[in-house]
Formats: structure tokens, sequence, C-alpha cells
């Protein structure tokens, strides 16, 4: 009896878990037909949630919902930068995008195949054709190795050169390209600059031949005019390689301004706002994006003197318990019954413009 059982338990278990891989399939099927096929990256619909356990079983008591549906697109040679305040998602977004977190819902399509739910064994082909700038230069480079060896150790795990010399000679055309000397090969990342850290960051993470940088704040840490030497680094190397895309997270408008075609806005979760980069910053649309925009100071006095600064009330709610309907409307000034119980949906309003507000 206890048998039967046992068979029965075991057959159903099966059953759902062919169930819903056979729906992922389908799921991803779909997606790799509607997709555009130009697109080096399609994020649809994605979802991070974080398990808070607590006790002594450590059974979970609530999740954290990091990421909350969000969905975009990436073509070849395109840079999108991604805005939005502390906590609200964009790093998160960034690591599930490289897989260094697997996501709980959703797909992501890169260069055409799915990644989402891939394991380790299968992501490595994929990692070569991506790569992420950190946002502490520093912090993300192994202080025991050289950095000739930190910016080889891609092309030995990739298997991209036969010798020694091959080597030594890509390393160097390496260190050319960001605007280092090969001579630096042999120093170690402390006797580095900040600039230069950042720049032997970038240089490893083009060692793979990418056609994705996935760059999390990477001239926060930087002086002003270590960030503009960095910025100008990234558009010179997008013009040398036509088909290299970037998704550029930060919290500097001016600089995601400068180098970004279009742009994202993140608020708790979700993205709010995404238009090309021109349209958003001369005409935002969600009250939240007016008022993120309204919070970048000007370097010109005059200007800065006159404008208009939109004060927002109260603070970001906490992922753990967002507020229903759409997740803004605890602070925002024009928010009606509807927005407190629909959430709105990223709807395209003007010709590639998508806002997700009501009352737009």
């Amino acid at each position: 009896m206890v048998t039967m059982i046992n068979a029965e338990t075991n057959a159903e278990a099966n059953a759902e878990t062919n169930a819903e891989a056979n729906a992922e399939k389908n799921a991803e099927t779909n997606i790799e037909t509607n997709a555009e096929k130009e697109n080096v990256l399609d994020v649809v619909d994605l979802k991070m949630r974080f398990p808070v356990r607590r006790g002594l079983l450590r059974r979970m008591v609530a999740e954290v919902k990091a990421i909350d549906g969000v969905s975009f697109s990436i073509k070849p040679g395109e840079t999108l930068g991604l805005v939005g305040e502390s906590g609200c998602g964009k790093t998160t977004l960034g690591r599930c995008i490289i897989r260094l977190y697997k996501p709980t819902e959703g797909l992501i399509m890169f260069e055409g195949q799915a990644i989402s739910q891939r394991g380790k064994s299968e992501l490595g082909r994929f990692r070569r054709r991506m790569s992420m700038v950190f946002q502490d230069p520093y912090g993300s480079l192994n202080p025991r190795m050289s950095s000739g060896d930190i910016v080889r150790e891609p092309l030995e795990i990739h298997k991209l050169v036969d010798n020694r010399k091959e080597y030594k000679e890509r390393v160097a055309e390496l260190f050319t390209m960001v605007g280092l000397s090969p001579d630096m090969m042999d120093r170690y990342p402390h006797e580095f600059s900040g600039g230069q850290r950042q720049r032997l960051s970038v240089a490893r993470a083009l060692a793979g031949d990418p056609s994705l940088l996935i760059c999390d704040e990477p001239i926060s840490a930087l002086d002003v005019s270590m960030q503009a030497q960095v910025l100008n680094l990234f558009g010179e190397l997008q013009a040398r390689k036509k088909n290299l895309s970037y998704l550029f997270i930060s919290h500097d408008l001016l600089a995601v301004q400068y180098i970004s075609q279009r742009v994202a806005v993140m608020y708790l979760g979700r993205i709010v706002e995404l238009a090309s980069s021109a349209d958003l910053y001369s005409g935002a649309s969600h009250p939240y994006s007016k008022a993120l925009l309204s919070a970048q100071p000007r370097p010109d006095p005059f200007i800065e003197e006159t404008r208009d600064r939109i004060i927002l009330e109260g603070d970001v709610p906490t992922p753990l318990n967002p507020p229903a309907g759409c997740s803004f409307h605890p602070r925002c000034a024009y928010s009606t019954a509807r927005c407190e119980k629909e959430t709105p949906e990223l709807r395209d309003v003007a010709s590639g413009h998508f806002v997700a507000c009501h009352r737009v």
C-alpha cells in the first residue's frame, strides 16, 4: 500500500515537473518567435524575489520583490540608460541579465537564445559574449593578480588564443584599446589610479569580444575628469565596434543623457517610463520621471536658480510589502482611486515612448 502511494506521489511530482518544463519551453518558443531577431537582448516580464527567512528552521516568512515584471530590449550598437533612485532594482536587474542571479520568473533572450533558466555549464558560451563593468573598480579586481593576468584570465577560460605569444599580443592590444600602456601589464591593481583601474576593468570585460556590456555605475567612484575620460572611452569603443551594446546603469542623469540613445526609468522594481533620450529629457510623462529629472542640478547658475524642483512627499515603500496598484501612488500628487487598485501597464503612448501611468 505504501509503495503504491509513493509511486502515485512520484508520478504526480514528475507530471508537474514535466508540465512546468513544457510550459517554460513553449513560452521560450513564443518569445523567440515574437522577439525581433535583430535585438541583442530581450527581457520579458522578468521577476526577481529574494526570500526572507527567520527562526531556527530558517522558514521563509516573506519575499523581497526586487524586480517585478520588467520588459525591454536592446538593439546591436545601442546604449540603453537605466536610472532610478537607490534600491529600485537597477543593479539586481543587471545581475539577473548576466545570470549572477537566477531570475524567479520571466525570460531573458540573448542573441536569440533563452538564458534565464540555463545551468552553469551552459552559460559559459554565453558569458563570453556579454560582460559586466562593476561600480567599484578596485573591489572587482583581484589584488593578488597582475593587471596583465587579470585581462588574460577570460582569454584562458574561453580558450580564445593558442599560445603564450598570442596571449601577450592580445592583452597588449586590449590595454592599448582602453588607453593603457602595455608596459603596465606587470603592475598590480593598487598601483593604478581610480580611472586607470576602471579602464583595466573595461579591458577585462572586452577580452571575450562581447556584444553586450552591462555597466553598473561605472563612473560613480571617479572624479569629474576621470568620469569624462571613461564616458569618452565607452563612446570610442562603440564607434570602433559597431555592434557593441551597453546597458548603462547610473544615478548621474547628465551622464546617461550624454551616452544613451534610449533611457528607462525604474521605480520599486518596475520600469515606469521608457523613451528615447531626447524625448525623455525634453518631455517626461510619468510623474516620477518628472520629479527625478527636476532633482538633477544644472551647471548653469542662472538656470539652477530659477528651475522648478518637484519635491516628493513620503519615503519609498519597502519592496517587502509594495503598495497595491501603482507602486508610486502613495507619493504621487495626481493619484486617483484607480491608481490604488490597478497596476498600470507599460504602454506605447507616442511612437516608442512607453509610460506606465493611468493618467497619461
